[in-house]
């Protein structure tokens, strides 16, 4: 885990909600379940915590980094069909912003070792000129939002 990310998962513990933590066996049925493994940030993530909500509790809180068992494409989280027509296979919800849009994570690409997070806005998934990518890597979302403790995802605004 590199230092950054222990910094924030203490943080979130500290002072926002985290879930209990994921087992090893929990991720490596996730992974099994979704075809892809966690990025380094996203294990340490789930492994301290299994999802979190961030800021404020449920329902205020205008981040809800999902539970392992609620992670599904973004497709599906969106427009509720696993159909081509609603974006890319690779995209998955990872984080609910409560008013029908989420964060989520591109696991086609990554930079570094992490996966990208890209906004995604409801009415215009999966047009890339209206979601366009919000951050790098998990722990630069994460960055951004105990930064700011903005209520909205725009974060580099």
């Amino acid at each position: 885990m590199t230092a950054p990310m222990s910094r924030l998962l203490a943080e979130i513990s500290r002072e926002h909600f985290p879930y209990p933590p994921a087992t090893p066996e929990a991720i490596a049925a996730f992974e099994h379940r979704v075809g892809w493994k966690l990025d380094p940030d996203l294990r340490a993530f789930y492994l301290h915590c299994d999802g979190a909500e961030l800021i404020e509790r449920l329902p205020n809180t205008p981040y809800r980094v999902l539970p392992l068992s609620k992670i599904v494409r973004a497709r599906v989280a969106i427009y509720g069909e696993d159909d081509e027509q609603w974006g890319p296979a690779s995209v998955y919800a990872l984080c609910d912003v409560q008013d029908g849009n989420y964060v989520l994570v591109d696991v086609a690409r990554q930079e570094d070792g992490r996966y990208p997070l890209i906004d995604g806005y409801h009415e215009a998934w999966p047009d890339p000129k209206y979601c366009s990518q919000v951050a790098r890597s998990f722990s630069e979302f994460l960055e951004q939002v105990l930064r700011t403790r903005r209520n909205l995802y725009w974060l580099g605004e």
